[in-house]
């Protein structure tokens, strides 16, 4: 691949400056300039920012794909800090799949890079015409022309990029695939993991079509000389840090060669099945025969055939010790797909009955290249089946679809917006979304609590809005029964934490550890007051989750929704759900008293 010169507007240099500032980028006319974090905003980073951003300064009834939206990433109050599994980045911006508020994030050294230039938020607005590469370092920040790059795989052209810019040990990669370039409304927004795989999404509501309507092919970041994050209370800092450390390598979920190390995240595909809450065949069933084909202990059982060696996971981002990344292998021993997550072998493989992993390896494969969302695309995929478009359970031609949607075809376009549009399209009334956004891995009708998240999230269908899975299904802080339906008080707290960690820039997996584990949980808030010079405790946390989430309701109101919006779909009413043989049967009053 060539290059142009750099060209475009340099900002002034970072070194020596307060180092806590927004990057503001206007994409129309090119320009960039540094602003000083607003008062009203002083203690904010992660989800809480990215949302307070966006209730301020984006029109709630703007066009998601149009100038007036707004793309904002934001890394964690303690990313970039020497604290455990914290290198997330949130991003926000109104939904193209929603219509609503969305908040996404990922797990990447590109938001350790962002935050160690002293980048508290980087917000990307107005309009470019063709694609443009942004560049950000000490420096400051340069424009060049990308247009070269339309079309392309994401795996060719993060080489060369690479190459150009000084290898893995001084840039990280943020970039969209052609579902982004299409504007697509599944398209996600893709970072690099630690060996330079465009493989680490902030994949859900389609933000990669956001970027995509920008004109931002990619952005590069260099912290090269960069001073890093100041720490206002080193030793409350580093009290916290040695918490939170100890709970995730004291906790059987978490520690090494635990669960997440050993089998990742699709160690839940037997654990859901056998509850009976696997959405099986478009959500037809709770339970699929091939389960166990696809799981977490088959990958890493046929890891261990292929290459001759256990493969225990890598992280997905620098400073993380759950480690919790597979990798999966053809059966010459040759890398085929990283990373096989359990949403991922769910949506691409039991809820369109597919049971073949190099099958499913290869939609994921896919998926990472174009710059998809494995959940939505996969939902697509089985409204698709439904409608006569392919089989249940045939594999060559879900792939067959998954190129369609690379490759922009009208038919691609279809599933490329997602399983809502697709159900539309092909007139099958059984679409299991919420706000238009395709359900998870997990079913609501077995699943009384998550059914709720799914409900009332500001985000739309979205386990990780507030996951109750943890003592629904896995007995952390008390096993509860996943058929009860009295779990108000439960999804609206869980609502809350999840925004605190999100805020924080910590992998959601470390509820796992803080939930059982009372000193995790006080490392958690002393890391922040460490770093920040707040005195917050154990009660912020709910305070500021509430705040965030009072932001993105308000932010919806505005864009029209209503109660109305927070239910589940009609046939999960009337429909039974083998093998419990249950309905979703959560009175809609007990919905709205979740958030009031």
């Amino acid at each position: 691949m060539t290059y142009g010169a750099m060209t475009g507007t340099k900002t002034h240099s970072l070194k020596g400056e307060n180092m806590d500032r927004f990057l503001r980028i206007n994409m129309t006319n090119r320009t960039a300039k540094f602003e000083p974090v607003p008062a009203q905003y002083k203690d904010r980073a992660g989800r809480w920012l990215t949302s307070s951003i966006v209730h301020d300064e984006v029109p709630a009834t703007c066009h998601p794909l149009g100038p007036n939206n707004k793309l904002v990433f934001s890394p964690g109050i303690v990313t970039g800090t020497s604290s455990p599994t914290s290198s997330r980045i949130s991003v926000g911006g109104k939904s193209p799949l929603t219509g609503g508020i969305k908040e996404a994030n990922a797990g990447t050294g590109w938001s350790r890079r962002l935050v160690r230039l002293g980048i508290r938020a980087l917000i990307i607005e107005g309009k470019a015409d063709g694609l443009w590469l942004l560049k950000i370092d000490k420096n400051g920040a340069q424009f060049e022309a990308a247009d070269s790059h339309a079309g392309a795989r994401l795996s060719e052209v993060y080489p060369p990029l690479f190459t150009r810019f000084g290898g893995l040990k001084t840039v990280d990669v943020c970039s969209i695939g052609v579902a982004g370039e299409n504007r697509m409304s599944a398209a996600g927004i893709c970072f690099n993991d630690q060996d330079g795989r465009p493989t680490r999404y902030a994949g859900r509501g389609g933000l990669g079509a956001v970027m995509g309507s920008k004109g931002l092919k990619f952005i590069v970041v260099d912290d090269a000389g960069a001073e890093g994050v100041a720490i206002a209370k080193q030793d409350v800092f580093d009290a916290g840090r040695k918490k939170m450390a100890a709970a995730l390598t004291e906790h059987a979920i978490t520690k090494p060669r635990g669960a997440l190390n050993s089998y990742g995240t699709a160690v839940l595909v037997n654990i859901i099945n056998e509850a009976g809450a696997l959405p099986t065949h478009n959500f037809r069933s709770g339970r699929f025969d091939g389960a166990a084909k696809i799981a977490g202990e088959a990958i890493f059982e046929g890891n261990k055939e292929r290459t001759g060696k256990e493969l225990y996971n890598h992280a997905c981002s620098p400073g993380c010790i759950i480690q919790c990344s597979n990798t999966w292998h053809r059966p010459d021993g040759s890398e085929h797909s990283s990373c096989v997550e359990y949403e991922s072998a769910w949506a691409l493989g039991a809820n369109c009955g597919i049971d073949n992993l190099d099958q499913v390896a290869e939609m994921n494969l896919l998926c990472n290249e174009y710059g998809l969302d494995t959940i939505e695309i996969g939902g697509a995929i089985a409204v698709a089946m439904e409608g006569g478009v392919a089989a249940f359970g045939d594999g060559a031609r879900a792939i067959e679809l998954v190129h369609e949607i690379g490759k922009a075809t009208p038919l691609g376009k279809i599933l490329g917006a997602g399983a809502l549009v697709t159900g539309k399209a092909f007139g099958v009334a059984r679409v299991p979304h919420v706000k238009g956004q395709n359900m998870p891995a997990y079913e609501p009708r077995a699943i009384k609590g998550i059914g709720m998240t799914y409900a009332i999230s500001t985000m739309g269908a979205d386990h990780t809005a507030g996951y109750t899975i943890a003592p629904e299904m896995l007995g952390v802080s008390g096993k509860l029964d996943p058929l009860d339906p009295n779990k108000t008080e439960l999804a609206r707290a869980f609502q809350y934490a999840t925004a605190f960690i999100d805020t924080t820039g910590h992998c959601l997996f470390i509820a796992f550890a803080i939930l059982d584990i009372a000193s995790g949980f006080e490392g958690m808030v002393e890391e922040c007051n460490g770093v920040l010079g707040t005195n917050w405790t154990a009660d912020d946390v709910g305070r500021i989750g509430k705040e965030v989430l009072d932001l993105e309701l308000d932010f919806n109101r505005k864009a029209g929704f209503t109660k109305a919006d927070d239910r589940l779909p009609e046939f999960m009413t009337y429909e039974p759900l083998p093998p419990h043989n249950v309905v979703w049967d959560v009175p809609d009053a007990e919905l709205d008293k979740v958030f009031g």
